[in-house]
């Protein structure tokens, strides 16, 4: 399988330890990382025709990773 882009270590690889951190011991914080997650690689396998998809469908896929890597973000500064 191919390098998958976004990933959220090399999207805040500041927060490598805070990550690992919060995916063990916070639920919430589980849950948003595994549909961010899920849903990176959904866009992956669209942008890579490998499952393509429509043009809209991609863009609102896009737009929710978005949203959870901002959540995401707002709770790894937190804990800062």
């Amino acid at each position: 399988m191919t390098h998958t882009p976004h990933e959220l270590s090399e999207e805040f690889p500041e927060f490598t330890d805070t990550l690992h951190r919060l995916k063990t011991g916070d639920l919430h914080f589980q849950k948003l990382s595994e549909e961010y997650h899920s849903l990176n690689r959904d866009i992956h396998r669209a942008e890579t025709d490998v499952e393509p998809t429509s043009d809209d469908h991609l863009e609102e896929m896009k737009t929710r990773r978005v949203r959870l890597k901002d959540e995401i973000y707002t709770m790894l500064k937190a804990t800062v």
